[in-house]
């Protein structure tokens, strides 16, 4: 098979995760308490692969740029890591997307500081670009392209950027400028080295592709952008579109059609599809639902899934006609499945901060009930088995300590519902991004409190929502592993349980800083 333009990344996202989407959480991380080799089985088996080396299942990302491609008329196709060597010989270019390329992100940031290692996805990475088939590319004259939500992390790695010989960096929703990139490559005309998708250059529903190959874990898009304007977030910054249904049902097929048995409905807040503003409305929301539930009753598809949820939609649904209830009946009743699982920013507990940083998260209700709409969406997602992986942001501008009491207060009013609660360190994105700190911040004590307070909360469920979440007996082995990270870790915790108030004392005295190596 020749290629003109291979898509591929590293390891740890050319993976299903054993089709358990939140497994993948665990390549932010540096292998902790196992063998690394145990450890990326566990979160990154290899994918399944034709005899080309494209993957059955891929990131949907990944498929997005490919469907462009494609539609365009280019030989292009996704292919997994291991197979490069049997194309960087002949291809033009390399693309490559990721989420966090160099693990200055959140959830990444954190662990790298607290465990003083680099997190997997940074490694694997690397590690891809110093391969013998990377090398061979830029040897004989390939371009390498790079882009994704993690691009602007090449701007503050230049010298990785020249010692890989990359070409050129796109910034933002590539699907239109992507095409333009190719025909340069084709035609031998010179690459800009960075380009920037503004919000306005944004493809409109009808520039955005229809994937052509299945998506990891069966993930569909079903709108972009987010209405709330949260000052720490870029999503905000796009335009709000919602995907139409037809075009969903088309992407479904294209999943079920290779096997795929979950649909995982993906946006920034699934509920606000078809929304009015920041209110969800029934009608789209129960016809997204029912296009699912038809490939289930034909017995394509087993089980329907949310990526996202806001807390404050979470209430405002309920309150305002019990829509979540709805919902979640309508999928528990049509699928047999009997819960879902969601992630979730709580971000802080501080109605202060909110007002200051998220004013819009908590409407169409006031930061200063904050505390409260979060406390209640927990309770009626616990009541209606929706199970969330929530985060805390640390080291939020213009953060005090009094600010973190208020979060440790609030993650106590949070002890019985189920959920993990994971914290994150501040990365300056959205319209603070241009903010010096990015890259590194300063671990103070109030943040050892809050982190310890999520780490008793999360041990407390992790082991009852391990079950759940891998009772199928053909992941035993992978329950088995998650089993034993969690006994480590709560070895680990007992034994570093007299260390903390010394480690908050020598951290009031300074701190600690955390600054990634570049």
């Amino acid at each position: 098979m020749k290629l003109d333009f291979i898509i591929t990344v590293d390891r740890t996202l050319m993976t299903n995760h054993h089709s358990r989407e939140f497994l993948g959480f665990m390549t932010t991380s540096p292998a902790v308490g196992l063998p690394e080799f145990l450890w990326m089985w566990i979160c990154a088996p290899k994918p399944k692969c034709d005899k080309f080396g494209r993957p059955i299942e891929a990131p949907y990302g990944l498929r997005k740029i490919e469907a462009a491609l494609v539609r365009a008329g280019f030989r292009a196709a996704i292919i997994d890591p291991d197979y490069l060597d049997k194309y960087v010989d002949e291809c033009l270019a390399v693309l490559i997307g990721h989420h966090d390329f160099f693990a200055f992100c959140a959830p990444s940031n954190v662990w790298w500081a607290v465990t003083k290692r680099e997190p997997v996805n940074r490694k694997y990475f690397m590690k891809l670009m110093e391969s013998p088939a990377m090398r061979r590319l830029k040897k004989r004259g390939g371009k390498i392209v790079v882009g994704g939500p993690a691009a602007w992390q090449w701007l503050h790695v230049e010298d990785l950027w020249e010692k890989w010989g990359v070409d050129c960096v796109i910034d933002g929703e590539a699907e239109k400028v992507i095409v333009e990139v190719a025909q340069k490559i084709i035609e031998g005309e010179p690459l800009p080295k960075y380009i920037y998708v503004s919000p306005r250059d944004s493809p409109s529903i009808d520039e955005i592709p229809t994937i052509v190959g299945a998506s990891v874990n069966g993930l569909i898009e079903i709108m972009r952008g987010c209405p709330r304007g949260c000052k720490f977030c870029s999503v905000t910054l796009r335009p709000l579109r919602f995907i139409p249904l037809s075009k969903i049902e088309e992407e479904i097929k294209v999943n079920v059609g290779a096997g795929i048995k979950h649909i995982l409905y993906h946006s920034e807040d699934v509920l606000l599809y078809g929304a009015d503003g920041i209110k969800p409305r029934e009608e789209p929301l129960v016809k997204l639902h029912k296009v699912a539930i038809k490939f289930i009753k034909e017995g394509k598809a087993e089980s329907i899934g949310w990526s996202h949820v806001a807390l404050s939609t979470i209430v405002y649904a309920e309150r305002e006609g019990r829509l979540v209830s709805k919902i979640t009946q309508l999928i528990y009743s049509e699928t047999g499945q009997d819960y879902i699982g969601v992630q979730t920013g709580i971000e802080t507990g501080s109605p202060r901060l909110a007002k200051i940083i998220m004013p819009g998260k908590s409407a169409p209700y006031p930061p200063e009930k904050w505390p409260d709409i979060v406390e209640e969406a927990f309770a009626i997602m616990a009541e209606n088995k929706i199970v969330p992986a929530a985060t805390i942001i640390l080291n939020l501008p213009e953060e005090t300590p009094e600010d973190c009491m208020r979060t440790l207060e609030l993650i106590d009013r949070l002890r019985d519902y189920p959920s993990l609660i994971v914290p994150m360190y501040f990365v300056p994105m959205g319209v603070l991004k241009s903010r010096e700190e990015l890259l590194k911040f300063r671990i103070k004590p109030e943040h050892v409190e809050v982190m310890w307070k999520c780490l008793e909360h999360s041990l407390r469920w992790a082991p009852k929502l391990t079950d759940l979440y891998l009772r199928d007996p053909a992941l035993y082995p992978v329950k088995l592993g998650i089993k034993l990270f969690l006994k480590f870790v709560e070895w680990k915790k007992r034994s570093l349980e007299r260390k903390v108030k010394e480690y908050i004392m020598r951290a009031a005295e300074g701190g600690f800083e955390h600054k990634p190596k570049l």
